[in-house]
């Protein structure tokens, strides 16, 4: 048993939310350095229209996600599955993937990384971005320090054209 381990208590009332953009919330939860490395955890909470994501993938980590309430599309690789609450999916290091509420809905997501990676401040960025403190320039940037790669999907493209 690992003498250092200790649990991590988030109280949602203490928890840090961000907002990323007009229809999206984010809600950091435990970050690797709070995790000894095993783990970043966040909620994503998306309003009906959102973008969520777009089409990306990690080299170092496995991204989870868990629908709480709502329903998410997510591109995995070359196909799109939506997710209703309760379903979960994982997605291997360099699976290109994205993820928006479906057509018409909202998503609340709780979104895990294994193994953890130091991803608070690449949402603070976003939420700098949205308040014209940042560029996206400044997100193209930090690709390789928050191991998160933009991917051309024109399968996503044409998905979210549909909304």
């Amino acid at each position: 048993m690992n003498a250092s381990a200790h649990p991590v208590l988030v109280r949602a009332g203490s928890a840090e939310m961000l907002q990323d953009g007009p229809t999206s919330l984010i809600t950091l939860l435990a970050d690797s350095g709070q995790t000894q490395g095993a783990l970043t955890v966040n909620r994503a909470s998306l309003s009906k229209g959102s973008p969520g994501a777009p089409a990306h993938f990690h080299t170092r980590a496995t991204e989870m996600f868990f629908v709480l309430g709502g329903s998410l599309r997510v591109l995995l690789g070359d196909r799109i599955v939506t997710l209703e609450p309760g379903d979960f999916v994982t997605v291997p290091p360099r699976l290109p993937h994205a993820f928006a509420p479906a057509r018409g809905e909202e998503a609340d997501v709780l979104v895990a990384f294994t193994p953890g990676m130091d991803r608070f401040d690449y949402y603070r960025l976003l939420e700098r971005v949205y308040q014209g403190e940042a560029t996206v320039e400044d997100i193209k940037a930090s690709s390789a320090q928050y191991d998160n790669h933009y991917y051309a999907s024109s399968l996503w493209q044409e998905e979210l054209a549909g909304d």
